[in-house]
């Protein structure tokens, strides 16, 4: 009796480890980490510094470190040029960052030359910008704006103000032929790249502000103010999670089937299955409010928070923080 005890005692203990996951290791920044791309086998960071840094994947060593210049402001202080987004396609990368006048510039890194392609004299209060193809890229303000810009023949195609209330965040579609929008309100927008047209408002699981979507597979999931995590998949009635705490940040695998939000006042990130709602695996090992989650496939992923570390981890696997 007593060792049948002791072996059930150890075989739960066991089960409690395997479901805390920890960091295989982490990635340093230059700056605080605003947005980054995992492509290529490199890992882009853009920081609040005005820096991106480049690391390689595999030795995990850093590349290359691009700095935005800095500017002076009216009271003639040097500051630097913050980073908002970062994005990458076709060996390029698209940043936004915050201008002299708190206006916004955007560039484009190419063939280890930066360009800027819209300046601050255009007025845009952008927080996102997302390549759509090798010449037309997707810009998002905050008061919820949307527009497509051509880079080779330099004019916007078609600018729509699509709602009253301030931009949460928005995600493309696999094909980019679609963004995914939330905001302030709570509702979640499914709109098309090419008219600009509203498809769909989903049935909003989510009282209220939106921080964070995540699209993958036909499953939408959101991270919001109301402590909820709202979760959409196409053909199916839609529910939410409720957590204990500001839900931050989402992530998603590509097929859709886990996804995986930002839990309570310790930054934990807890796993959960999208089709039975059950929870699985925690991971634990950030110290800031989590703001960007990307997989990479099924078992991997980055995680990055209000700091200077962007965190690598694999599902199936128990490692101890190892930083570079």
């Amino acid at each position: 009796m007593l060792k049948s005890t002791l072996f059930m005692l150890l075989i739960s203990s066991l089960y409690l480890f395997a479901e805390d996951i920890y960091p295989a290791y982490k990635f340093k920044s230059i700056g605080f980490v605003s947005d980054f791309v995992v492509a290529k086998g490199r890992l882009y960071s853009g920081s609040d510094e005005g820096v991106i840094t480049i690391h390689d994947l595999k030795s995990r060593k850093l590349l290359e470190i691009i700095t935005l210049e800095p500017f002076t402001t009216a009271l003639g202080e040097i500051q630097s040029a913050r980073i908002l987004s970062i994005d990458y396609h076709n060996e390029k990368l698209l940043i936004v960052s915050i201008g002299r006048g708190l206006y916004r510039d955007v560039w484009l890194y190419e063939k280890h030359q930066l360009k800027k392609i819209i300046d601050e004299s255009a007025k845009l209060m952008l927080k996102e910008a997302r390549f759509l193809d090798d010449e037309k890229i997707l810009l998002a303000t905050f008061a919820s704006e949307i527009m497509v810009h051509n880079l080779k023949e330099n004019y916007t195609l078609y600018k729509r103000h699509v709602t009253q209330s301030t931009l949460g965040d928005i995600t493309l579609t696999e094909d980019k032929t679609k963004v995914i929008m939330c905001d302030e309100s709570g509702e979640v927008r499914l709109i098309d790249t090419k008219s600009s047209k509203t498809l769909q408002v989903l049935s909003s699981q989510n009282v209220d502000n939106l921080y964070h979507v995540a699209y993958a597979n036909g499953v939408t999931v959101t991270a919001g103010q109301d402590r909820r995590v709202g979760v959409y998949k196409e053909g199916e009635t839609p529910y939410h999670i409720k957590s204990d705490f500001l839900v931050y940040c989402v992530g998603i695998t590509p097929s859709g089937k886990k996804a995986i939000y930002s839990s309570g006042q310790e930054s934990h990130l807890q796993l959960f299955d999208t089709q039975t709602k059950e929870r699985l695996a925690r991971l634990i090992g950030h110290s800031g409010v989590v703001n960007q989650i990307k997989f990479i496939n099924e078992d991997e992923l980055f995680s990055s928070e209000h700091g200077e570390y962007i965190y690598y981890w694999k599902l199936n696997k128990e490692r101890k923080i190892e930083s570079r």
